[in-house]
């Protein structure tokens, strides 16, 4: 049975692939910042699933939370065999008005977190010579947004690191793939005005928002045998987002 490292999995995107991958007979640990927030839905995973789930707390941004951490999870298993770089933050604001503090955060969490999970578990993967990494990025990350400079420079990094790393894992027969979403109905869209959620659905071409569990279809395909041609991609899971030019219709 194969182990998934999962961050940022205790809401929204991150908790339905959990039940993604123990669905399909995985062992998942969950790397949360907030396990107390977190412990109502850990119980009724274990409920169904048993010691096949496993929860830590980690702040993935942090290079000695995640040495500990990889402690706790190296003294269960033996190998890990995928992990899903999933949790991220969202900062808005115009550039001369963001603080320094909310920028560097902003950096620690979607791309400082991303080079502390790959530094500690991506050589065990290179031993083995086999193992599949997941960066969720966004279609932020691809086209530029108001009044997000901070999310897109971020999330930008995360679309061109994937490329890089791509390249350089290969070689041990590690693929690297990012999953770049738009609005997708987590309990942080859920937070927006109705008048926002409204705009956001209106201005796909599917007049709708993704759900978390088909981002969760994505990352599942992205990491099995049936995806084991592609590597280095930015898969746009958007609901269509960034396919207009922004011209008018005629």
């Amino acid at each position: 049975m194969s182990n998934i490292i999962i961050t940022g999995a205790g809401s929204g995107m991150g908790l339905s692939m959990t039940k993604k991958f123990l669905a399909n007979d995985w062992n998942v640990i969950m790397a949360v910042l907030n396990t107390a927030k977190a412990a109502k839905v850990y119980q009724e995973l274990q409920d169904k699933y048993g010691d096949r789930v496993v929860m830590y707390q980690v702040d993935v941004s942090d290079g000695q939370s995640v040495a500990h951490f990889a402690d706790q999870v190296n003294a269960k298993y033996d190998q890990i065999d995928a992990v899903i770089n999933n949790a991220g933050i969202f900062t808005g604001g115009l550039l001369h008005e963001l603080s320094e503090e909310d920028w560097d955060k902003t950096m620690a969490v979607d791309v400082k977190s991303i080079f502390l999970m790959t530094k500690t578990f991506v050589p065990g993967m290179i031993t083995r010579r086999a193992g599949s990494i997941i960066n969720i990025s966004s279609v932020a990350g691809l086209l530029g947004d108001y009044n997000m400079p901070a999310y897109n420079a971020a999330k930008g990094a995360v679309t061109n690191l994937v490329r890089s790393m791509a390249l350089d894992y290969g070689l041990y027969g590690i693929r690297v793939n990012n999953i770049n979403p738009g609005a997708t109905n987590t309990p942080m869209f859920q937070g927006n005005p109705e008048e926002v959620k409204a705009a956001y659905r209106n201005n796909s071409p599917l007049k709708r928002i993704a759900e978390p569990e088909e981002i969760a279809n994505v990352a599942y395909f992205l990491v099995s045998d049936q995806a084991s041609a592609i590597t280095g991609q930015n898969v746009a899971a958007s609901m269509g987002y960034g396919i207009w030019t922004g011209q008018p219709k005629q």
